[in-house]
């Protein structure tokens, strides 16, 4: 947190940062440099936490250790009602982005487990994980066709869907706050359930557990923290995905140990993927989501060739 007030395009002295915390000396342009960053290092840490848990409930609820919250196609149908209300409605705030993007991946997430429900079994793993990808595959499509008429819109568009952390304000946190808080506080209580069902749907159910409660108001942890931060700062990627896997492996999968340290790594990677991407694009700056691709991509390949995941 202090290496992202600290450095950037412009770098600050730590004087600087003390000054702007006391609200003194703020006719400093080093001192107003920092009061400008301290709202996007704030949200970084939330956005990097909320990315990481929707991930790791992503992961219990489909149990597979690899997933995110695309699998459920919800960054996409995000994408997909952010894209038409620009098209379509010409939002440009930031609480328009939140109810379309919240909307999409709501929907979306209640149209792959209404898919994946269907037949023998139910919504079995499996068939979340194929609902998710087709679901995803067939609103990328609208995306395209919405977005590619219109020149405006695709610019638009575009600089969004690259995912970064900067245009976040004070403003924009409180909105968000709400949405945050009630993921996070769903995640905890369903943790316990979770790791019940873990041990497999016969097992959890003779445990006292209601299976299909538990998936539902999971996804719907995993919907609100997603959607939330896809509305303000686009779909960053691979964090959700990274960061539970790594701390299952460090860790263990007790959901009551991943989800705090998952928040921890998950802003903390985030931050410094901001901060890589102010350093690195000098003078001007790299998106997040663009070095997040790039810092975990490598590394969760070399995972995978090791043959550190199991069961794919």
């Amino acid at each position: 947190m202090i290496l992202s007030i600290t450095f950037g395009t412009k770098s600050v002295g730590y004087q600087n940062i003390l000054d702007a915390l006391q609200g003194i000396r703020l006719e400093n342009y080093q001192t107003s440099v920092v009061q400008s960053r301290i709202p996007r290092m704030v949200f970084g840490v939330i956005a990097g936490a909320a990315l990481s848990i929707s991930g790791a409930m992503m992961q219990s609820v489909t149990r597979n250790p690899i997933a995110d919250p695309s699998i459920l196609g919800v960054n996409t149908g995000a994408s997909l009602f952010v894209v038409c209300g620009m098209s379509f409605f010409h939002i440009t705030s930031p609480n328009q982005y939140i109810w379309c993007a919240f909307a999409g991946a709501a929907l979306t997430a209640l149209l792959v487990y209404g898919l994946a429900s269907t037949g023998h079994g139910g919504a079995t793993p499996m068939k979340l994980a194929l609902a998710g990808t087709a679901a995803g595959t067939a609103l990328q499509s609208l995306v395209n066709t919405v977005m590619l008429p219109d020149s405006q819109v695709m610019d638009q568009f575009r600089f969004w869907q690259t995912g970064n952390i900067g245009g976040a304000s004070w403003s924009d946190i409180r909105l968000l706050l709400p949405y945050f808080a009630a993921g996070f506080l769903l995640s905890i209580c369903m943790a316990p359930f979770l790791n019940a069902l873990a041990l497999g749907d016969e097992t959890a159910t003779s445990l006292g557990v209601n299976v299909t409660a538990v998936r539902g108001l999971s996804a719907l942890a995993g919907v609100l923290l997603c959607a939330s931060t896809t509305a303000l700062a686009g779909p960053i990627g691979f964090i959700s995905l990274m960061i539970p896997h790594l701390v299952r492996l460090v860790l263990g999968p007790d959901m009551r140990v991943l989800l705090p340290f998952s928040a921890l790594l998950g802003s903390c990677l985030l931050l410094i993927a901001d901060l890589a991407g102010r350093i690195l694009g000098r003078p001007g700056e790299i998106e997040s989501g663009i070095i997040t691709a790039l810092m975990g991509a490598p590394v969760f390949i070399l995972i995978i060739r090791k043959g550190k995941v199991y069961g794919l």
